[in-house]
């Protein structure tokens, strides 16, 4: 048996949930892969995959094989690339996640510059406001927003999140401004259903003491768009990232209350398996993000919000 053609086989299969797409990667057959991969359960004695008529997936043995495979096989094509002088030149597939707002307004516009600059490299982009798991669902990298939890992922911050309270100047002169925090249990207010806490606001005193607020309101959405489109509308107030709304702010359809009360912890993140041996195309990718978005971002500066 050849162990490393075996070994590449494995991956492909979990990578791709299927036998038949898997042999198309690999310009095999669908028998050869799956002999392959027959082999190397026999050898290792344990069942990888779990087989069914509708289903492939791994088992809990298969799930930390991959994972030791997997960069196995990262390391060999990193020393292949020293030795021709691919490190200089990043190529391949990159498979990208990301967050849908986000993505959608400000990493679907980077992607054409990124692949004008890199021909070789070809994009997946993956937008999806659900946790994806890198390893099990075959991503290099991912696009994350907040504060992040421990992880064996690397993490690098491409750019500060800053959130606000904001609403349309009709509902702030129907209902008054908010004066501090507390004052926000007498207002409508547009819940974010994504997180575990979505009717608990996180503020910060002056001396930097959390402080916590119970909020209400009638509308909760797992996505900053529809919260943004109730708060345009003059239905409420909503904590939003300053990359969705900027240029509302700047057009004047949406005004910002209580920012000296706001806790600002979140960033935009660039999130990937491995440190050791990045591969060329998301290091590149990586460096290119963090140029393009940076320390002060282009949606929180007025004039780039005019400009959109």
């Amino acid at each position: 048996m050849d162990r490393l053609a075996a070994i590449e086989a494995f991956v492909r299969v979990a990578e791709c949930g299927s036998f038949s797409k898997a042999a198309e990667r690999l310009h095999s057959s669908k028998s050869v892969v799956s002999r392959q991969v027959g082999a190397l359960e026999a050898e290792l004695g344990a069942r990888l995959l779990h087989r069914t008529t509708r289903a492939l997936t791994l088992t809990e043995a298969g799930r930390s094989y991959f994972e030791q495979a997997v960069r196995i096989l990262a390391d060999l094509a990193e020393a292949n690339a020293s030795v021709g002088q691919l490190q200089a030149a990043p190529r391949g597939r990159l498979r990208v996640s990301a967050p849908m707002s986000f993505g959608f307004l400000h990493l679907a516009p980077a992607v054409p510059d990124f692949l004008d600059r890199f021909p070789d490299v070809e994009i997946e982009l993956a937008m999806n406001d659900r946790y994806v798991d890198l390893v099990d669902e075959g991503f290099d990298m991912a696009v994350r927003i907040g504060k992040l939890e421990d992880s064996s992922l690397v993490a690098r911050k491409l750019a500060p999140a800053r959130r606000t309270i904001c609403a349309a100047p009709a509902y702030v002169q129907r209902r008054g401004i908010p004066a501090s925090p507390d004052d926000l249990k007498a207002h409508e207010c547009l819940c974010y259903s994504n997180v575990g806490l979505s009717q608990e606001w996180r503020f910060a005193r002056s001396d930097g003491r959390p402080w916590p607020v119970e909020v209400r309101g009638r509308l909760h959405a797992n996505n900053g768009d529809a919260l943004r489109a109730a708060a345009l509308r003059g239905f409420g107030l909503a904590v939003l990232p300053s990359f969705l709304v900027g240029r509302d702010f700047q057009s004047g359809a949406l005004v910002s209350v209580l920012d000296a009360f706001m806790a600002q912890d979140s960033a935009v993140y660039a999130v990937y398996p491995h440190a050791r041996h990045l591969s060329p195309k998301v290091r590149a990718f990586v460096d290119f993000l963090a140029e393009r978005f940076g320390p002060e971002p282009y949606w929180d500066r007025p004039e780039a919000a005019a400009r959109g």
